[in-house]
């Protein structure tokens, strides 16, 4: 497979009321075609976020902004565009890094958070400066990171309600 120059084709999910800043790397191939975030069907996002918020897991596009937005989670990710072959973070390469500026203006983003490993160096080496704001790095939910059981991911990633709880208090 040949390495292509892709730009992101949709928009971040937040609004107003957004606490948690959730960054993926890149939209993998699936999620290219989707047009929407985490499209994989055997990405686990979905699936721990669910477990997360204590909901079902959303099936639909429409489904799956009410989760996010009605917990008060953003979801964007670091590259806008990029050369990448397929769906591998670790082939990207002349990358052009998404504005956060609207995200983190016009909403009460107080923690970032990556969707891993490669999704944190990125915004480390591209957008930190520019935000001030650090980066947590949790396990990526990709099936590439067959490692990570989903028990793992979702204790991980407990962080994120852990913090949430604490913004309602």
């Amino acid at each position: 497979m040949d390495q292509m120059h892709q730009t992101h084709q949709f928009e971040p999910v937040y609004d107003e009321n957004s606490l948690v800043l959730i960054l993926g790397t890149f939209p993998s191939v699936k999620s290219r075609e989707n047009r929407f975030f985490y499209g994989h069907p055997q990405n686990r996002f979905w699936k721990v976020l669910a477990e997360l918020t204590g909901e079902e897991v959303p099936l639909t596009i429409p489904d799956k902004k009410q989760l996010l937005l009605s917990h008060h989670i953003a979801v964007w990710d670091v590259v806008y565009s990029c050369d990448i072959t397929g769906s591998s973070d670790s082939s990207i390469r002349n990358v052009v890094s998404c504005d956060l500026t609207p995200v983190l203006q016009e909403s009460r983003i107080r923690a970032i958070f990556a969707n891993g490993s490669t999704a944190a160096k990125l915004y480390e080496k591209y957008q930190r400066k520019q935000t001030g704001m650090e980066i947590i790095p949790l396990p990526s939910t990709s099936p590439a990171n067959a490692s990570c059981s989903l028990d793992k991911l979702k204790k991980a990633w407990s962080v994120i309600a852990d913090y949430l709880q604490q913004d309602e208090e």
